[in-house]
């Protein structure tokens, strides 16, 4: 497989897998990390589908780029779509937990699976997700470091969930302290190297 074609198989796959992670630790039902808290608090009071909620707020954040001069590469617009789409297609298959055991075993498997996803996808090399991009334009044009925007980013959005009913639990509190170790060990190895320059 050719360097060009294996960047877009390893995003697309990272993608699907990130929704599928996230449809996971939803049926678990033990605690969601600070996005997908927001996404459920404000599917709940919409009406619609997890999926579509993560569509559209990528979409929102996406234009907050503007103003931040950042530029979206085909990553970051497939994000926005194929995240959402893999969501609500994994919640239509996936049972509720029904047990704390499984639930475990569900959220457990979700967030190594997000893990394994987001160093796939950021790997592949064609563009931040709008999340992302987000921080990473807030942190250049602030001047504040990429900690104290990320919590900053990440506090408020799960304040927000949470008030509008999203779960906040233990899974949210695993997500926290294994997601930044997992990427950190993964990426590296998902890593898809430049071109050499002619």
């Amino acid at each position: 497989m050719t360097r060009p074609a294996r960047r877009l198989a390893q995003l697309y796959a990272g993608l699907v897998l990130y929704g599928v992670s996230m449809a996971l630790q939803i049926r678990a039902g033990l605690g969601l990390d600070p996005w997908d808290v927001f996404h459920q608090g404000v599917a709940e009071h919409t009406g619609l589908s997890f999926g579509t909620v993560v569509v559209i707020t990528g979409a929102v954040v996406l234009l907050a780029w503007v103003p931040l001069r950042q530029r979206p590469g085909i990553g970051t617009v497939s994000n926005v779509f194929v995240i959402g789409v893999a969501v609500d297609a994994g919640l239509a298959v996936l049972p509720a937990a029904g047990s704390t055991a499984i639930g475990l075993a569900m959220l457990l498997a979700g967030v190594g699976l997000n893990g394994l996803a987001s160093g796939a996808y950021i790997g592949a090399g064609l563009g931040p997700g709008p999340r992302d991009g987000l921080m990473t334009g807030l942190v250049r044009t602030t001047g504040r470091s990429v900690r104290a925007v990320r919590t900053s980013i990440e506090v408020g959005v799960l304040a927000v969930g949470a008030a509008l009913g999203g779960t906040v639990g233990l899974g949210t509190v695993v997500y926290a302290f294994s997601i930044g170790p997992l990427v950190h060990v993964l990426l590296p190895r998902l890593t898809v190297a430049a071109p050499a320059p002619a």
